[in-house]
């Protein structure tokens, strides 16, 4: 039996914050370390200080240390940075067995901290009420509250709560922030006979064992990619349950619905050896970084990577449409709005604007695939409140109809067709093409798409599985999912803990939406209850005078976090249109750094800074998120608010775009600055201030 070697997230998350070149330095002492641990070469020091006498600091350069803890048959990496804070970080904590649980902890040693201080921020309640003084010793213990915490932990109050969970460990702060928000904190059964502390499901979420040096090689390299497919044991549950029906998880941004999306994905490759899995989502970017983590996931089991198809739905949609239908020519949306232009003026005699055309023969024609004027007439139209009278439902037939019959003169579809066609075929053959199919984003899909899905599965137990927010739909209109076939009522789950944003960010972003959100059948997600696993900085909020300030001033920002520590391809920052992209490519190359414009097409890369479109930053994170040029009238942005038809039109253009700052605003895992030139975005007073509800 060798020496078992293991990397703490602490230690990933402490080598983060170095510069690239010290990152490069303490990489290459790991893996000496692993190659050969009793190296007498490597310099190991006692550390006289610390309460626990098997904490070792072993030298990488004249200024960075590595804190190792050191037994006769384990070496675990826990911390790297300069040599004084290294050295408190090690004399601050001690490596336990936790007494209950069982689960090896790295625990803060407590009268180490002076006292917890409540941030400034928190509005002191007058009388503060404790959160858990009910709640038994032996409770808490089970939460892997550290024995020597307890007491704190009984004085805990709501402004302190955050404080103090920032020095437990992560099952107790999880635990107790899902109590003190009303839930019941699941404890982790341990089914096998732990053969050590490490084991524990618990440990297992912060230690991991390096078997080889590739394997700490692909770790260190991306250490963000290897924890970001972690599944919290919280969301074990959802992940490996039997669905009598299709199933939805839901969640505001950053509670891991893509990470339970993945893993639902392996545990059904897992179960069944013949099956065929669909993992799809709303783009090709998406798509592809679906594809890398799901390698990330199945490093070890490559064989089962090869039972699971990733696909924008755009793309499996053609895939199939060739291989059962036939060859295929889709419609651009410029081409269909050249052929609304031509029939527009053709039927003549009307005030419609192309604008107003197009988003009806997206929304209402084309999405329901109407093929007749009874049709039309007849659709329930539930996002688009407009009470067109008759004659003007005619007026708009006779367009419509023209560019259907040129579309078919022209040999081109939409996707909506290719969707709807692919359905009636699926439906009507008893082949299984997919046993299932599992959709991140789900909540940007379209009335086609759930007809094809549904055609897949709609009637099989554990066939279909969703996972989406609601408060980032920014594409789809709402409409019944159980109109067509897929009833997620009764298997619908809320995940409630964010791991991605600080709970600053999170608490700032979530004033853009209101509490609760409910779907159009019935399905209410509420987002009060989230809670945010850790601290953060306060993000920022600055309305320039000029575009030539805010350039400059989110560069002088980009430049103090490069110093800090931050690499080019931990930064993203997003503009709400293309008219903006310029402001922000400006603002990165004035801080000196190099930058990627995303398109469909061009994915993130490292060592650069991401440039982008909110309608791309979808399922996208990043260290540190500007997002840039919130003007009045380009969030929510004029012209769309300038063609609506009425009132129920402008709510869900103030919806969607309300939506999409949101979803550019979460993307932010430790920092986030907002900025705009005066006049700014109407938007950015709900930010500052909670919307009154």
């Amino acid at each position: 039996m060798g020496m078992d070697f293991r990397i703490a997230d602490t230690f990933t998350d402490s080598l983060t914050r170095l510069t690239g070149e010290e990152q490069k330095a303490v990489k290459t002492t790991a893996f000496d370390l692993q190659l050969n641990p009793a190296n007498p070469s490597m310099s190991f020091h006692k550390l006289d200080k610390a309460k626990d006498k098997s904490f070792w600091s072993v030298r990488v350069s004249s200024d960075i240390r590595i804190i190792v803890h050191r037994s006769d048959s384990s070496l675990l990496l826990c911390y790297v940075d300069h040599h004084d804070k290294a050295y408190a970080w090690a004399e601050r904590r001690k490596l336990e067995t936790h007494p209950k649980t069982g689960a090896a902890q790295l625990v803060e040693i407590r009268e180490t901290v002076q006292e917890i201080l409540v941030p400034v921020y928190v509005q002191q309640k007058s009388a503060a009420a404790l959160l858990f003084s009910g709640v038994t010793d032996d409770e808490l213990l089970s939460y892997g509250v550290p024995p020597e915490w307890l007491a704190d932990v009984k004085l805990a109050t709501e402004s302190s709560l955050l404080a103090l969970a920032d020095h437990l460990p992560a099952e107790a702060a999880e635990a107790l922030l899902e109590l003190a928000t009303g839930g019941k904190p699941r404890i982790p059964e341990v089914l096998v006979e732990q053969r050590s502390p490490f084991d524990h499901p618990d440990a297992q979420r912060r230690f991991r064992v390096m078997t080889n040096v590739e394997e700490l090689q692909r770790a260190l390299d991306c250490p963000w990619e290897k924890w970001a497919v972690f599944l919290h044991p919280e969301q074990r549950q959802w992940v490996e349950r039997d669905y009598s029906g299709p199933a939805r998880v839901s969640g505001s941004a950053g509670t891991g619905k893509t990470v339970v999306a993945l893993h639902r994905a392996a545990v059904l490759v897992r179960a069944h050896p013949e099956a065929r899995v669909l993992l799809t989502t709303f783009s090709n970017t998406l798509a592809n970084a679906l594809h890398a983590k799901l390698k990330w996931l199945l490093s070890n089991e490559p064989r089962l990577a090869e039972r699971i198809d990733v696909y924008s739905l755009e793309a499996i949609g053609l895939r199939l449409y060739r291989s059962r239908i036939g060859p295929v020519s889709v419609a651009s949306r410029e081409q269909i709005r050249a052929l609304i232009d031509v029939s527009s003026q053709a039927v003549g005699g009307h005030k419609f604007s192309v604008h107003f055309l197009l988003t009806e023969w997206e929304q209402v024609v084309d999405a329901w695939q109407l093929k007749g004027w009874e049709a039309y007439r007849d659709v329930a139209r539930l996002g688009r409140k407009t009470r067109l009278p008759e004659a003007q439902r005619k007026v708009l037939w006779g367009i419509f109809e023209r560019v259907q019959i040129e579309l078919k003169a022209l040999n081109l579809v939409t996707m909506a067709e290719v969707f709807t066609t692919l359905a009636a075929k699926v439906a009507e053959s008893d082949k299984v093409i997919f046993d299932h199919a599992i959709v991140d984003e789900a909540q940007d899909i379209g009335v086609a798409h759930l007809r094809f899905l549904a055609a897949i599965g709609g009637g099989r137990p554990n066939a279909l599985f969703f996972a989406g927010d609601l408060g980032q739909r920014i594409f789809q209109q709402p409409f019944s999912w159980k109109s067509l076939g897929v009833d997620v009522r009764g298997r619908s789950r809320t995940l409630r803990i964010n791991y991605r944003t600080s709970h600053q960010i999170r608490l700032q972003a979530d004033r853009l939406l209101g509490p609760t959100v409910t779907d159009v059948d019935g399905i209410t997600e509420d987002r009060s209850d989230t809670v945010s696993v850790f601290n953060g900085p306060q993000p920022t909020v600055q309305v320039l005078k000029t575009v030539r300030d805010e350039i400059e001033s989110v560069a002088n920002w980009m430049r103090a976090r490069t110093q800090a520590g931050f690499l080019p391809h931990e930064f993203g920052v997003f503009v709400r249109s293309t008219a903006q992209v310029d402001r922000a490519s400006q603002a990165v190359a004035a801080a000196g750094l190099p930058f990627k414009v995303l398109d469909e097409h061009v994915d993130m890369e490292s060592g650069y800074v991401s440039i982008g479109t909110m309608h791309l930053a979808k399922g996208l994170e990043f260290r540190a998120v500007v997002v840039m040029g919130c003007d009045d009238e380009v969030i929510p942005l004029q012209e769309r608010i300038e063609t609506v038809g009425d009132d129920a039109d402008l709510q869900e253009v103030y919806d969607t775009e309300r939506h999409l700052l949101y979803v550019a605003c979460t993307r932010a895992r430790d920092e986030l600055v907002v900025t705009s030139v005066n006049p700014a975005s109407e938007f950015l007073d709900d930010l500052l201030m909670p919307r009154q509800s």
